[in-house]
């Protein structure tokens, strides 16, 4: 971004106070106060007040059921069911992050417990004959929905949608197998989420003993956590490869559970395959379109890739007696030629990436852009689960207060690692005129602070920091009237646009080039074999396809007895969607260039985009937010060619 040298350069008695807040070791909590409860919320000042939370939601549940079944059909009608869609998500949502996050293992483990019950019921609303047919009602009337404003009723529609998936027009016999095959895909999904995570073991004596103090050692065991693939050394990193990702056979078997019932739910609802259920509503829409961009953009980057890897392989010959590029060298090859070709000392630009200056960048960018800043605010007693957690609230210069962002950001035992965006509570106009304020939780990994140092980021982590903040952004300025459609609550192709724009803003070209995404060829082949594995069933183990479509997207050989699909835990939160990213970036990099390129600041096209895209949540089809934005209508070849053009930019080097 080329206003982090003019925002960034300044003496450290002079931060604002949102800066200052993120370079401090430690803030001040409020102690002396009552426990107000996790994000305010009275029932969790204890693990115990998960059941309490849960029970009044499915309390008010019941009685919101009860009323829409029994009132004419109506904009109350969809008004009641997203009333109901909150009171659910309010709880679910806040419990599916504090299973994750909260360092205390009693809350994670009522959480997660929360998380089961609620989706339970979620399943089994989602197959109520008398609650669908109540909404039936509404969509079947056409002097009522000649009533109905066009977001009421795309809502209506969703939530339609949701009871189709779900098997309602099933016979009962079917719609109880739908139920039992979703409930059993929550099982499936803790279980291969959870051991994807897990670290493999191996005796002290099956590694050289001159590498064994790069991994954690228990005793006369090793473990391996992960794939070590920056490590400068060629043996570290091998051995990481082949026993991180060696097989498990009872995770394989999960993961063959996991798909079997995907796709016997898909066609059970009437779909040819889980891909085509999943894509429904998306900008893709289809798994054919997917795989023609796929397979489009492999075309357009063959010479790229072939001349990358001819590089890797000169680069690889000065390093080691071993010339062949394996896939445990690409991700530190990379890195390695980025730095010599572009001679770019990291400690030349870190001091100026100190988390404090990036979170007062952002501020000054938000208030070039769209008129919105960040305040600081002291977290009262219990509402954060970790005193290292920054409040902010989100302010707009007329609007006033949009909502609150609780920024988790530091690393802490047992804190997954991992950057994410998690909904805490959607915006939605409420009954009495107000407008629920949107609560989201963002979650970094990065490097606590000293008491002598901020902590200061790399500019991949500060790519990171913008990424995720695209996200919030998006739930703040986001203003449905339906938080069922709120903010990321959108096509999943389409909700990556506001994060991956961001890293455009991030990225000062001038400077930080020598970062060039190399999507060209491991995010094609993660999105093929997500792909694929969602489509019809082709009767062979999950790891030949992996070997097949390794070396068809790929380009570098699959390793015997090796299992990196076990690792790939975005099969659960993206079934069929992971080319999200891919298509998502395309739409970004086409925003950039026609309307942030020239001026970054420009409050006219920053208006524009909250009006276009940010504004709709889910509200609105997906391509008519991006029509809207780029004023017209993009094809799969203009996603493509804006991919090749990006990475066409983003290798060539500093001015």
């Amino acid at each position: 971004m080329r206003c982090v040298h003019a925002l960034y350069r300044r003496s450290v008695n002079t931060w604002s106070a949102v800066g200052a807040a993120f370079n401090v070791q430690h803030q001040r909590l409020e102690h002396l106060q009552k426990n107000v409860g996790l994000f305010g919320v009275s029932e969790l000042s204890a693990p115990a007040g998960f059941q309490v939370a849960q029970h009044q939601a499915l309390r008010e549940a019941e009685f919101l059921v009860h009323r829409v079944c029994s009132h004419p059909p109506g904009a109350g009608t969809v008004d009641t069911f997203d009333q109901l869609s909150d009171s659910l998500c309010r709880v679910a949502d806040l419990a599916d992050f504090i299973k994750v996050a909260h360092p205390d293992a009693a809350y994670r483990e009522a959480a997660e417990k929360t998380c089961i019950d609620i989706g339970t019921v979620v399943e089994k609303l989602n197959t109520n004959v008398d609650l669908c047919q109540s909404l039936k009602n509404l969509l079947e009337n056409e002097a009522v929905l000649d009533t109905l404003n066009p977001d009421t009723r795309r809502v209506a529609e969703l939530f339609m949608f949701d009871f189709e998936i779900s098997g309602i027009h099933l016979d009962e016999t079917k719609r109880s197998k739908a139920v039992a095959l979703n409930v059993k895909l929550l099982d499936l999904y803790q279980e291969f989420l959870s051991g994807s995570q897990l670290p493999n073991t191996v005796e002290k004596r099956f590694l050289p003993e001159h590498i064994r103090h790069f991994f954690s050692i228990d005793g006369n065991l090793i473990q391996i956590g992960g794939l070590h693939a920056d490590s400068p050394n060629e043996l570290v990193r091998e051995a990481a490869y082949k026993i991180f990702l060696f097989p498990n056979t009872s995770l394989l078997l999960s993961l063959d559970e996991l798909l079997a019932c995907r796709h016997e739910l898909a066609t059970l609802v009437g779909y040819e395959s889980y891909a085509h259920r999943a894509l429904k509503g998306t900008m893709a829409k289809t798994p054919e379109t997917v795989m023609k961009f796929l397979k489009l953009l492999t075309e357009k980057l063959s010479d790229r890739t072939s001349k990358d890897f001819k590089m890797m392989k000169e680069m690889k010959k000065t390093h080691s007696t071993n010339p062949e590029v394996m896939p445990w060298d690409h991700a530190y090859l990379s890195s390695v030629i980025r730095t010599e070709k572009f001679e770019i000392d990291p400690s030349v630009y870190s001091p100026y990436f100190s988390l404090g200056a990036c979170m007062e960048g952002l501020s000054n960018l938000f208030t070039k852009l769209l008129g919105v800043s960040f305040q600081t605010e002291v977290p009262k007693m219990g509402e954060v689960w970790s005193e290292d957690v920054r409040k902010l609230a989100v302010v707009h210069e007329t609007e006033g207060l949009l909502g609150y962002i609780y920024c988790d950001f530091f690393r802490r035992p047992d804190k997954p690692h991992q950057d994410c965006h998690f909904t805490i509570r959607g915006g939605r106009l409420r009954e009495d005129g107000v407008y629920q304020l949107p609560v989201v939780v963002l979650m970094l990994s990065l490097p606590p602070p000293s008491s002598r140092s901020p902590c200061l980021l790399t500019p991949s982590m500060m790519e990171n920091l913008f990424h995720e903040m695209g996200h919030a952004m998006h739930s703040m300025l986001g203003r449905t009237r339906y938080q069922h459609v709120t903010g990321t609550r959108c096509a999943t192709d389409f909700a990556e646009v506001p994060s991956v724009l961001m890293e455009y803003f991030a990225s000062d070209y001038r400077v930080v080039s020598q970062f060039a995404r190399h999507y060209q060829t491991g995010e094609i082949f993660y999105a093929a074999l997500d792909q694929v594995y969602h489509g019809k069933p082709q009767y062979r183990s999950t790891t030949d396809i992996l070997r097949e479509l390794q070396e068809k997207f790929y380009g570098l050989p699959y390793v015997y007895n090796t299992a990196w699909q076990l690792r790939f835990s975005h099969l659960v939160g993206y079934g069929a969607k992971y080319y999200s990213y891919l298509m998502s970036r395309a739409v970004a990099s086409m925003v950039w260039r026609q309307c942030f390129l020239q001026d970054p600041f420009s409050r006219v096209m920053g208006e524009r985009y909250r009006r276009e895209m940010l504004a709709h949540g889910g509200s609105k089809e997906p391509m008519l937010m991006v029509q809207g934005m780029l004023q017209k209508t993009p094809t799969i070849e203009d996603f493509v060619d804006a991919l090749v053009l990006d990475l066409d930019v983003n290798v060539k080097p500093p001015v």
